[in-house]
């Protein structure tokens, strides 16, 4: 690897767009050197609805951070959610070709390249085709079988699909605010970089990055992703009842939801009262906190009750023994970690990104997992020194190595 190189994430969120500027130093560490935060107010259900406007917040944010590290910013690792994202397992099988049927680099690819070859509409485009596992001469389980003896070896893979219209609105956005993309990367893809450990994905873990309009979901086992989805509520939805049930504005709920709300109505003393003032009236009255509580236990149900049928569909019920592991900025509520083990039945906690150095004080909090998750995958999946690094992520892989390197110039 060379001795600096600098990554570049972009998380074009519903409520945020932030831009992380990160360095691989010498001995492989990944040290924050910018961050830039603007407000976002042109996606729903991770969806662009306002190119303008969301080209604005992503210039916004990326001079932010290029002001703070002094790099200016040509390309980006960029995350991608929303409804249109749809996932699936697929197999590919090849003879292995060389002399000595010893399997080689070129072997894996062929067999990816044939699980790939699955039928999509013409209306989506291919994000991702990830190896979950090989299968050499009917030996299942195999991770690496480069240099293993073979005449048939098989791969199963986990294919990333997203609408046309949605991977082109999103791209055109970046590229407007000056910025070529990298990589796009289903979110949380990345958000595993920096909340997931090994260990974690081996044992069976459920992801749920929890946005503004969103909440990513992804389901691991066995070392690696088995299914993805996105869950169209996120802690909007919290504040959007809050503010329908009381008739208040959305400040005045959101700021209810962060300092007095409560995923367990049981924990909060039933007489302790807040002050607030409904839309409309001109006079304060009270409501008491164990109502707002209440309030968003039952849209966290929801939220809960989505996440079990999607674990369900991915046949993991009962085989996620690191449990769930929550994280994004709405898992910042009171509570929530003790309310999701309660209504999924396994343990739950609230992990923040994890193995990054430099400015960690502005970074090392849920909502900067997806931003920080995406310099991560950066390092581990697009080294130029290590070619089995592209098999994590291969499509259009050679066509953008050689910009990778030019994503930031002092």
């Amino acid at each position: 690897m060379p001795e600096q190189t600098v990554l570049v994430s972009i998380d074009v969120g519903t409520t945020k767009v932030c831009v992380l500027i990160g360095e691989i130093s010498r001995d492989g560490g990944l040290d924050v050197i910018g961050f830039g935060q603007a407000p976002s107010d042109g996606l729903r259900k991770g969806v662009v609805i306002d190119i303008d406007r969301t080209v604005q917040s992503v210039a916004s944010a990326v001079e932010a951070a290029e002001k703070l590290s002094g790099f200016k910013v040509r390309s980006a690792f960029v995350g991608i959610s929303g409804n249109h994202i749809s996932s699936q397992n697929s197999r590919g099988m090849v003879a292995v070709s060389g002399h000595h049927r010893d399997v080689a680099r070129e072997d894996t690819l062929r067999a990816i390249e044939a699980a790939r070859a699955v039928s999509i509409p013409s209306t989506r485009e291919i994000l991702h085709v990830i190896p979950r596992g090989y299968v050499v001469d009917g030996q299942e389980g195999v991770r690496d079988p480069i240099g293993m003896s073979a005449v048939r070896l098989e791969v199963e893979t986990h294919i990333v699909t997203a609408s046309q219209s949605g991977v082109q609105n999103l791209t055109k956005c970046i590229q407007r605010a000056g910025v070529e993309i990298d990589e796009l990367v289903l979110a949380p893809l990345a958000t595993a970089e920096a909340v997931l450990t090994d260990e974690d994905r081996e044992l069976g873990v459920a992801l749920l990055d929890i946005g503004g309009d969103t909440t990513d979901l992804a389901v691991f086992h066995d070392g690696s992703i088995a299914h993805a989805a996105t869950i169209p509520m996120g802690g909007k939805s919290v504040t959007s009842d809050l503010g329908i049930v009381l008739r208040v504005t959305p400040d005045v709920a959101e700021g209810l939801k962060l300092r007095h709300g409560n995923a367990l109505p049981g924990d909060v003393d039933p007489d302790e009262v807040v002050q607030i003032t409904s839309i409309g009236e001109d006079v304060a009255h009270g409501v008491t906190r164990r109502t707002v509580s209440q309030i968003i236990e039952a849209r966290l149900k929801d939220v809960f009750e989505a996440v079990q049928s999607e674990i369900a569909a991915a046949g993991a019920t009962n085989r996620l023994q690191a449990g769930v592991v929550l994280t994004g900025g709405g898992s910042m509520l009171s509570g929530i970690n003790r309310a999701a083990r309660d209504q999924l039945g396994m343990s739950a906690r609230v992990v923040g990104p994890q193995n990054l150095g430099g400015l960690t004080d502005q970074v090392s909090t849920p909502p900067y997992a997806l931003s920080s998750g995406l310099l991560l995958w950066g390092a581990r999946n697009w080294t130029l020194d290590d070619e089995r690094a592209s098999g994590r992520s291969l499509d259009g892989l050679s066509g953008r190595l050689g910009r990778l390197f030019k994503g930031l110039m002092p």
